[in-house]
């Protein structure tokens, strides 16, 4: 046998042949100390799953009772109003600190949003307790925090969470009243799309009093974030759909009391049938029309446009409808009921702000219109098939003072068969899809062909109401047409 057939082996103090009984011997032995490797390496790797499965389940254990909680108290008395403070309580609770305070970013500033016990992270607090969580809430808004400056203002541009086992030890809180008394605090940024949303700060040890918060605590808090960033953004949202839906809330009431101002019948005046129509842009037309009765014979047919639209021309449209109604028992003739409604409205609106309107005067004992206008649109007039437009001058109601403003009239006796149109400019100025206004000419070219093809002014209304919609991409502006007919065949 050659000297390494013979050779000796030495391993763990034994010592071998390198023959065929050694050699497997050898390879037993190799795979016995593999499979031990392995085997710490696997049981290394279950602990750490175990491990990781203990805080995973731990977490979801956190997420779901603090959910709960929010949810159960969420019911009570506070509701929406005091989630905030609800959610540090929560936190609070959990983490057991003496006090949190939540902070959010709104109105482009950080301010207190919710918390819990006596906090004193604020500047000029006193040993005096702030007596309630309002009185804390006060402070919180009126303190002002600086990116980069004291404690949580570093907090903003670090954006890392921060563990400090002693305050008064720290510079940062020497901004703060006897920072001595403070303990441990620790605070955790909350990110949102890599800025800072908000920040949770902890402060005191309950559960150690006068102790640091321990590791375990701290990182239940950063845990904790996330799921009060989840709640800071439902809230948010929560209280933009409550606006809103306060907001729709508003804008429907006042929809229907402006609906209420509109003549709910349209009279038949001697010889003389009226109808009118107005659609909407928004929720509230700062459009109008009214009739309004003069005297036995006479009767004011009205229609208006405010600048502008929604609530704000609403308000305006109210205001000349109430003027133009209390002006009717000492009404003289039409120039001097426009120049004085003007003056009211001058006086009593902002500069800015003003009202065009046209005016009929129907006599039903002659049959005779009188048409007066303020900066509004032409009347238009189809007589024996014969187009005429009527546009006597007129300057805006609420622009002008008396001194400045005069308004002409215009006096005519209609045939029996004859139409008279008056209209918004939402009507002309309705816009298609290749940037061209519908105009004053296509509206008179419908009005015209409908009524020779129409005996009723409803249907005449709803052909020209036809017209502007099929031509317009969407509506941006109130559209009203008002129509006054004499009756009896030409």
């Amino acid at each position: 046998m050659t000297a390494a057939m013979c050779g000796v082996l030495c391993i763990s103090g034994v010592v071998l042949t390198t023959g065929f009984y050694g050699t497997v011997i050898l390879t037993l032995l190799l795979l016995l100390c593999t499979a031990g490797v392995a085997l710490r390496l696997l049981k290394n790797r279950a602990e750490k799953l175990a491990k990781e499965l203990k805080e995973e389940k731990q977490a979801r254990n956190d997420l779901s009772g603090f959910l709960s909680r929010f949810s159960t108290r969420l019911r009570g008395d506070e509701g929406f109003e005091g989630v905030m403070h609800i959610t540090a309580a929560n936190v609070a609770e959990k983490i057991e600190a003496e006090s949190v305070c939540i902070y959010e970013f709104r109105n482009d500033t950080f301010t207190g949003a919710g918390v819990h016990g006596n906090y004193p992270l604020i500047q000029g607090f006193k040993n005096t307790p702030l007596t309630t969580r309002q009185h804390l809430l006060e402070a919180l808004h009126n303190e002002k925090i600086v990116a980069g400056v004291g404690f949580p203002g570093c907090l903003l541009i670090s954006k890392e969470p921060v563990l400090i086992p002693d305050a008064k030890s720290d510079p940062r809180f020497n901004r703060f009243s006897d920072p001595q008394t403070l303990g441990s605090v620790m605070a955790v940024p909350m990110l949102q799309d890599g800025a800072v949303a908000g920040i949770v700060c902890a402060v005191g040890n309950k559960k150690h009093p006068g102790h640091s918060f321990s590791t375990q605590q701290f990182e239940s808090l950063c845990r904790f974030s996330t799921e009060i960033l989840m709640v800071q953004t439902l809230v948010q949202v929560y209280l933009e759909i409550n606006r809103r839906d306060r907001i729709d809330r508003e804008l429907h009431l006042t929809r229907q009391i402006q609906n209420s101002l509109l003549p709910s019948s349209f009279p038949v005046w001697g010889d003389f049938t009226i109808d009118a129509r107005t659609r909407s842009a928004k929720e509230v037309n700062g459009d109008y029309y009214d009739f309004v009765e003069i005297d036995s014979d006479r009767l004011l047919v009205i229609i208006g446009d405010a600048c502008g639209k929604g609530v704000p021309a609403c308000m305006l449209t109210a205001m000349t409808r109430s003027f133009a109604r209390s002006m009717a028992n000492s009404f003289t003739t039409l120039p001097e009921f426009l120049a004085e409604l003007n003056d009211k409205l001058f006086n009593d609106t902002q500069g800015d702000r003003f009202i065009t309107v046209g005016c009929c005067l129907l006599n039903k004992r002659d049959s005779l219109l009188e048409f007066g206008r303020a900066g509004h649109s032409a009347m238009v007039t189809h007589v024996h098939n014969h187009i005429r437009i009527i546009k006597p001058d007129g300057t805006g109601l609420g622009i002008m003072p008396e001194d400045f403003a005069s308004y002409e009239t215009f006096c005519l006796s209609l045939d029996p068969g004859s139409t008279v149109m008056m209209y918004t400019d939402g009507m002309t100025e309705a816009i298609n899809s290749f940037e061209e206004e519908f105009g004053t000419q296509r509206l008179i070219d419908a009005f015209s062909e409908s009524c020779k093809k129409r005996t009723e002014n409803s249907e005449i209304i709803n052909d020209l109401m036809d017209s502007v919609k099929l031509f317009e991409r969407e509506q941006a502006d109130d559209q009203t047409v008002v129509l006054i007919h004499r009756n009896g065949r030409v």
